[in-house]
């Protein structure tokens, strides 16, 4: 029996990338790149959207994710955000890097409410944001200390409550889960269920090659990977190899989906896919 296909729509442009080439250090890592996230809208759902860019080591993912944030430039192409299609500027996008780097000499409060004045709020109303944060990712009894004395999993919150507070509805996260355990991995997962849960337009990016991960959280998976000549070698650049709609496969938002065969099937599927990207 196929798994059930939960309804919804797509609206306005949330991300365009158009025709994007980048080359680093005189070689091509990125060619004619092409991608679109566009509002997903669930009746009766406030639903934000998870997409996972996947791909093995070296193949060109760290230079999109930085191109996409705004903080690299392309030779070629744009990166457009919005409905009106606003060309990409460093700021405009939160960015949570695999180290979580946070200011070390201010406390975890300190951290939330300096990012919430960054987005021009009140005294008052960076320090009642910053709380409601810190209630919603269960930092609260964290609030006072400061980085050093927090856990890796504390750490990761910590910036992506910063990243949510001083930019718009769109967050980057580089390999959010390198280095986990299986528990680990879980709470990360739920936690970015539950925020994207709290706004329409809210839009996590993860950059990952965990494959088990990124279809247990995503709706949509990108691969990303380069093209080959008919001799079998590989031609410069890579880009978007394939694009799964895990909505239509009624692999988004349901719960244990990881003993289904969808999902295993799915997850060979990629697997036999790495090696050639």
């Amino acid at each position: 029996m196929a798994l059930p296909v939960i309804p919804c729509e797509y609206k306005d442009v949330v991300l365009k990338v158009e025709n994007v080439s980048a080359t680093r250090g005189g070689k091509l890592v990125l060619r004619d790149v092409n991608l679109e996230i566009r509002n997903l809208v669930r009746p009766g759902v406030t639903q934000g959207q998870v997409v996972a860019l996947l791909g093995p080591s070296g193949v060109g993912k760290t230079t999109l994710f930085r191109i996409l944030a705004g903080l690299d430039a392309p030779d070629s192409g744009s990166v457009l955000l919005e409905k009106e299609c606003i060309p990409v500027r460093r700021g405009m996008v939160g960015v949570v890097a695999q180290n979580y780097p946070l200011f070390e000499n201010r406390t975890v409060l300190s951290n939330l409410t300096v990012a919430a004045r960054q987005a021009h709020l009140s005294g008052k109303e960076a320090n009642d944001r910053a709380q409601q944060l810190l209630k919603l990712f269960g930092l609260e009894e964290q609030s006072g200390k400061y980085p050093v004395q927090l856990s890796g999993g504390q750490r990761q919150r910590v910036a992506i409550a910063q990243q949510l507070l001083c930019s718009g509805h769109l967050l980057l996260m580089d390999e959010p889960f390198s280095g986990l355990d299986l528990v680990a991995v879980d709470q990360v997962i739920r936690l970015i269920e539950d925020v994207a849960l709290t706004d329409e337009l809210k839009t996590f990016i993860l950059v990952t090659h965990d494959i088990t991960a990124a279809l247990q959280i995503a709706d949509t998976i990108w691969l990303l990977g380069r093209d080959h000549r008919e001799d079998g070698t590989l031609i410069p650049g890579a880009r978007v190899q394939a694009t799964y709609n895990l909505v239509e496969r009624g692999l988004a938002w349901q719960h244990d989906i990881t003993d289904t065969p969808e999902y295993v099937d799915l997850i060979r599927e990629i697997r036999k896919l790495f090696p050639k990207l």
